[in-house]
């Protein structure tokens, strides 16, 4: 394996190992007895609203794969599987429609790679971002996805998706 094999592996490692330290301290020890009627807002509606937000985070970024494909047919075999991940984290976090119109895809090949990959970098931020409010099965999940994302903007701007 040569050195870009190398250099992708440790990255996704690195992305992996930042992933799980997050969820450190994801779980409440709090015992239910001690939470008071309306002192906290409902656990499954609050989860419920986490996930539709961050399902449509996820669908922003497969609607921009879509439309990147769309505009630039010759970068379809390098961003098919990583747009096909993307549809996955929607589909995990309960979302499956579209949810707004993609942004402009810049007319240069290569912009428009590095515009997936900032796009990637914010999603996986938001993910990221999120771990503070998730229970711990979506805690794990949104882990998950954030490591992918991040894995992802590598893959868009180092590791050779462009």
């Amino acid at each position: 394996m040569g050195r870009t094999g190398t250099t992708r592996r440790r990255a996704l490692i690195l992305t992996g190992a930042a992933a799980t330290a997050l969820l450190t301290g994801c779980s409440t020890d709090e015992p239910e007895g001690l939470r008071t009627a309306g002192s906290a807002p409902d656990p499954a509606r609050a989860e419920a609203a986490l996930r539709r937000r961050l399902a449509a985070t996820s669908g922003a970024l497969r609607d921009q794969y879509d439309a990147v494909i769309r505009q630039h047919p010759a970068l379809t075999g390098q961003l098919t599987a990583l747009r096909a991940a993307v549809a996955e984290h929607v589909t995990a976090l309960g979302g499956t429609t579209r949810v707004a119109p993609p942004v402009p895809v810049p007319a240069d090949a290569g912009a428009a790679v590095k515009a997936l990959a900032a796009a990637e970098r914010r999603t996986s931020d938001a993910h990221t971002a999120a771990l503070v409010d998730a229970e711990p099965e979506l805690a794990r999940l949104l882990a998950s996805v954030a490591a992918a994302g991040a894995a992802h903007a590598y893959l868009l701007t180092k590791g050779g998706a462009r």
